[in-house]
């Protein structure tokens, strides 16, 4: 069922528009405590659509440190180390620690590589990663059916009458 989801979720995803893509990145960024408000950052991402990347969301809700942001729907084709290179190249540019690279399709291992043995700090999400965090912090899904168990609460039977 979850390899259903995350399907049907990156189909979804790559029919829609690239503006689409980039606002499913600040909700998802902000479902995980990135960037504060929704308001602040949204206005990071949309403020600095340049130099070969896409935005800038505030790491905490203090801003004490930033990520960089590369949002790319590629479809079915692989992202090669060039267009990550680019990207750390305009990480450099900027003078910023960490990045993270996010594509609806996948990263070539040689892109993979890369990017273990760099100063910066530079995350890659592919499409099955992305909609693995979609689902697990609640991003374009909501819960359909919850199937609860109940156990003994052995707690509640223990005999200590002692406080």
């Amino acid at each position: 069922m979850q390899s259903a989801l995350r399907a049907e979720l990156l189909e979804l995803i790559v029919q829609n528009t690239p503006a689409f893509l980039e606002q499913l990145i600040v909700d998802l960024l902000i479902a995980m405590g990135y960037g504060g408000s929704h308001k602040n950052a949204a206005t990071q991402l949309a403020r600095s659509s340049d130099g070969g990347v896409d935005g800038v969301i505030n790491e905490d809700r203090l801003g004490l440190d930033r990520v960089y942001v590369q949002a790319k729907g590629y479809g079915d084709a692989t992202v090669g180390r060039p267009d990550v290179q680019a990207f750390v190249g305009s990480l450099v540019g900027h003078g910023a620690t960490k990045g993270v690279f996010v594509t609806t399709s996948t990263f070539s291992s040689q892109a993979r590589n890369y990017v273990e043995h760099l100063a910066q700090r530079v995350i890659l999400i592919d499409g099955n990663r992305l909609t693995g965090l979609m689902i697990e912090y609640g991003v374009g899904v909501r819960v359909s059916r919850r199937i609860e168990f109940k156990r003994i609460d052995e707690d509640f039977f223990a005999e200590d009458f002692s406080i």
